[in-house]
């Protein structure tokens, strides 16, 4: 089965996010999610089943928040830990630690 990450946007539609098998061999769908889904904001994993076909109406989709329940968007957007990531920040050593 195939899942999508779904969230409400500040206009009141719904972005799906699709992933690639390539990300989710590397990263948990939860993990892509906490990322990629802007900060603060909640989300819900569903089934492509889940999401309708027919895009002819996609601006009017809407999602009911009580659903998001799954997480909230973290504070960044990029994956942090990745060094090949080409906006990826090393972390800073504590000196009392060296």
């Amino acid at each position: 089965m195939t899942q999508k990450i779904i969230y409400k946007t500040d206009d009141g539609g719904v972005a799906v996010i699709s992933l690639s098998s390539s990300i989710l061999d590397k990263y948990s769908i939860n993990d892509i999610a906490a990322k990629e889904v802007p900060s603060g904001k909640p989300y819900k994993i569903v089934d492509e089943t889940d999401i309708p076909s027919d895009r002819t109406f996609r601006d009017a989709w809407e999602v009911d928040a009580s659903i998001l329940t799954d997480g909230v968007g973290a504070e960044h957007d990029m994956f942090l830990d990745d060094s090949s990531h080409p906006n990826y920040v090393a972390p800073v050593k504590d000196n009392e630690n060296d």
